[in-house]
Formats: structure tokens, C-alpha cells, sequence
């Protein structure tokens, strides 16, 4: 018999899944573990009624089992919204490996990683996602079709990073045009925190049209060579939150929009490539509502990455890839569009247009 109070710290250890926060209605949470490579990973499909449940798989150096588990229900559920609100015939999951990128890699674990793929017979396909490249993706398909973002030499569509930051531009531009009546970016104080892949290709956009780039990352060397190549400047305040921008760019990992940040942001416009920007979604997204600030919801802009993976499933060309990721332009300004006039938040209204989508082919389904 249970004598004393439970604290908040151990109701995850007592509800360790379904008790979670993050959890929302998750269809399937797959935990892997292969003794012989070490591998440790966790696959969740959030939601498969539009089609299989497509997303990538993130490598990271997790505290522990508990951080792990609350980031892939987060990633499959705005994976779910991503496809929606795209308009692909595609479900919401994702994947991460608890392990470091930088030295835990080998062929025999994501071989291993692979086999679990394969074992749920293409409910969960999956792609690269944060440490991890187009060569681990390879590895995986060695043992499994379900498998998208492979060399283009295999027959894949390679590296999406490229298209991602593409539609991050698209989506940045339209928040431009409803924010300041022009979609330019020229003369534009624009700060771009996290410089990988897609924020780099983000940073040569924006240099080549004239704004004025500024970048953060934690990795002082990419920091030094970004700025080299493209001309632009290191960000060296105290508080990047609070720097006088016009566009503040999160590109690494999610949730920097937050109760230590949300008031600080002086930016005009928030649009970047990474997931889960808003640490509370009602929240964080009523007081940049109410503080006048656009939100560009990142389900939506960044979602050129699986729509240029997910031409090796629908058998469509680069140009069609790039043609789809432009229209984020047009869809971004509708969402805003909605949101204004249903007195909604910018990301409740993309979230509401996705989830229209999901029932109304739920009917659809059972017709």
C-alpha cells in the first residue's frame, strides 16, 4: 500500500509511456535494442491514416531513456502535422538512437537498426534526420526497402537538407510579406542560430539576396567557416533571445521558444527549420499572438525535406520536389490568412487545416 505522496519527478517511472506529456493518442512506440552493436533506439508512429508513417531518425547523446522518449513523441506527432498540411498521402513518425554521432557510429548498427525498421513491414519508413547522413541511410537500406533519402547512385533523392532550408526560405519570405507588405529579404536583420546543414544552405540564401546575416551555433569552428564562405557575421551578444532583429531563425534543436524566452524575442518574425520551436504550443504561441510577433509554424516551412523523400515513394523528379516546396510560400500565407480571421494562433490554424485533413480522409476510410 502506497504510503507516501507521489512526486512529479516520479509519475513519469509510474505511467513511463502512456503517462508521458508528450504523448498524444501515438499509435505504436517500438523500443529496439541490439546487444552485440549497442544499440538503443526508440521508433514512434504517431498517426498512419493518411499513408505509412515517414520521418527521420535522430542521433543523440540523450541524458537519459526519459529525454529520449519525450523527443521522438514529439518529433512523430509534428510529423503527422507535417505530411497533413503538405499534402502528402504519408503518416507521422520518427526515430532516435541514444548514442553520440561522433563516435558511436558503425555499419553493424545501423544494420541492426535497419532489422527493426524491417520487422515493422513498412508501417514506419524512415530518413536522416540530426547526426545522421545519406551514407547511415545507405547502411539501413542494406537490410530494408523502407528507407527514403538514400544516395541518388542507389536510386534515392539524396540529401534533403538542400530542399528543407528551400522551403525554410519559401516560408520566411511569405512571413516577410504579411509582416512588412514585401516578401524582400534585402536589408533585413535576419539571425540564424544553428549552422548544419540546412542552416547553412538557409545562411547562402539569404546572403545571396542581401540580408543582413547574422549566425550563433555552438561549434566555434563551423561558426568561423560559414562566416568565411558567405560573408556574414557572428552573432556576439550576451542574449541572442533579445537581439534587435528583424527575423530570428532557429535552425538546430526544438523548443528555444520557452518560458525563459518566449518575452525576450525582440524579432518581428520567428521562421526556422527546427522542430518543435514552441515549448508549449498554447502558451508560447498565445504570447507571440499577443506580442504581435509572426510565428511561421515549423511543421509547415519545414517540411521540403520529406517532400523531397517522399518523390522516391511517389516517383516524382527534383524539379516536382522543388515546385512542391515553393508552394510552402503559398500555403504559409494562407495559414496566416485563417488564423486572422478565426482569431487563431498562427500554429492552431496550421494545426487545424492538418487535422481536417486526417478526418476527413478518416471518413473517407471507413466508407
Amino acid at each position: 500500500m502506497v504510503t507516501e505522496l507521489t512526486t512529479v519527478a516520479e509519475l513519469p517511472k509510474i505511467d513511463p509511456v502512456f503517462g508521458q506529456v508528450s504523448y498524444d493518442n501515438h499509435e505504436q512506440i517500438v523500443f529496439c535494442h541490439d546487444k552485440d552493436t549497442g544499440l538503443k533506439a526508440i521508433i514512434g508512429i504517431h498517426n498512419t491514416v493518411l499513408g505509412p508513417a515517414l520521418g527521420g531518425t535522430r542521433m543523440w547523446k540523450y541524458q537519459n531513456e526519459w529525454e529520449a522518449l519525450n523527443d521522438v513523441l514529439r518529433l512523430s506527432r509534428g510529423m503527422t502535422y507535417k505530411s497533413a498540411i503538405s499534402g502528402l498521402d504519408l503518416g507521422g513518425g520518427k526515430a532516435v538512437i541514444i548514442a553520440d554521432s561522433k563516435k558511436d557510429k558503425s555499419p553493424e548498427l545501423f544494420h541492426a537498426f535497419g532489422k527493426f525498421v524491417h520487422s515493422l513491414s513498412g508501417k514506419y519508413i524512415t530518413a536522416e534526420d540530426v547526426g545522421i547522413d545519406t551514407p547511415d541511410m545507405d547502411l539501413v537500406h542494406d537490410v530494408t526497402p523502407y528507407v527514403t533519402g538514400i544516395s541518388e547512385s542507389r536510386g534515392g533523392s539524396g540529401n534533403p537538407s538542400p530542399v528543407t532550408a528551400y522551403g525554410v526560405y519559401m516560408g520566411m519570405k511569405a512571413a516577410a510579406k504579411y509582416k512588412f507588405g514585401s516578401d524582400s529579404l534585402e536589408g533585413k536583420k535576419i539571425l540564424v542560430q544553428g549552422i548544419g546543414h540546412v542552416g547553412e544552405t538557409l545562411v547562402s540564401h539569404l546572403a545571396k539576396e542581401g540580408a543582413l546575416v547574422q549566425i550563433a551555433d555552438i561549434n566555434e569552428e563551423r561558426l568561423t567557416e560559414v562566416s568565411k564562405q558567405y560573408g556574414v557575421a557572428i552573432y556576439t551578444g550576451e542574449n541572442l533571445y533579445s537581439a534587435e532583429v528583424d527575423i530570428y531563425s532557429p535552425c538546430a534543436l526544438g523548443a528555444t521558444i520557452n518560458d525563459d524566452t518566449v518575452n525576450k524575442i525582440q524579432a518581428k518574425i520567428i521562421a526556422g527549420a527546427a522542430n518543435n520551436q514552441l515549448a508549449n504550443e498554447n502558451i508560447h504561441g498565445q504570447i507571440l499572438k499577443e506580442r504581435g510577433i509572426v510565428y511561421a509554424p515549423d511543421f509547415l516551412i519545414n517540411a521540403g525535406g520529406i517532400i523531397n523523400v517522399y518523390a522516391e515513394i511517389a516517383k516524382y523528379d527534383k524539379a516536382e520536389s522543388l515546385r512542391r516546396t515553393e508552394n510552402i510560400y503559398n500555403t504559409t500565407l494562407e495559414i496566416f490568412d485563417y488564423a486572422e480571421k478565426n482569431n487563431l494562433t498562427n500554429q492552431k490554424a496550421a494545426m487545424a487545416i492538418a487535422e481536417n485533413r486526417i478526418e476527413q480522409r478518416k471518413k473517407e476510410n471507413t466508407k
